[in-house]
């Protein structure tokens, strides 16, 4: 993980729901949510995270579930096959009003649907790479498919819960 994400207080920041299969993939998405003014939360740097998971680190994901600001789910085929992430995305369902949860596809393109296979991730606003019409360049943007419009993640990051 990232140096910068490890003593991270979960008050405030980005929880970042992943599979603990995808720690490559949890890097380059941290990057990504920092260079846009993001505080990450990731809970394997948590020092007061058990070692191993039991009714303890339920209880802790959910308080920091609460705490935070924003709740990102990197979907990959790992993380379909996770027990924690359907329940953390869940949680923060019920803690957090729908604008403040997305998800980030582990896709190498903006159309690449196959980590929609849970019907319900359909959703949640999606993290993307690709052109807006406000940017002459391709940008990182929060993507709302029903509305068909987006947001440059760093406009979605500082927007109030």
């Amino acid at each position: 993980m990232r140096m910068a994400a490890r003593a991270r207080s979960p008050q405030g920041a980005t929880f970042l729901s992943h599979s603990s299969k995808d720690k490559d993939l949890v890097v380059g998405a941290i990057i990504v949510l920092e260079n846009h003014g993001a505080q990450v939360y990731v809970d394997e740097v948590d020092p007061e995270m058990p070692p191993y998971t039991n009714t303890q680190t339920a209880n802790l994901l959910k308080s920091r579930i609460r705490q935070s600001r924003k709740f990102v789910v990197l979907t990959s085929k790992n993380s379909k096959e996770s027990r924690w992430v359907p329940w953390e995305l869940g949680l923060a369902d019920g803690y957090k009003d729908l604008p403040n949860i997305a998800i980030f596809p582990s896709s190498d393109t903006a159309h690449d649907m196959s980590w929609a296979d849970w019907e319900y991730l359909g959703l949640y606003h999606r993290i993307v790479w690709g052109k807006h019409q406000n940017y002459q360049k391709e940008i990182w943007m929060v993507l709302d498919q029903r509305t068909f419009t987006a947001t440059e993640l760093s406009v979605w990051l500082r927007r109030p819960t």
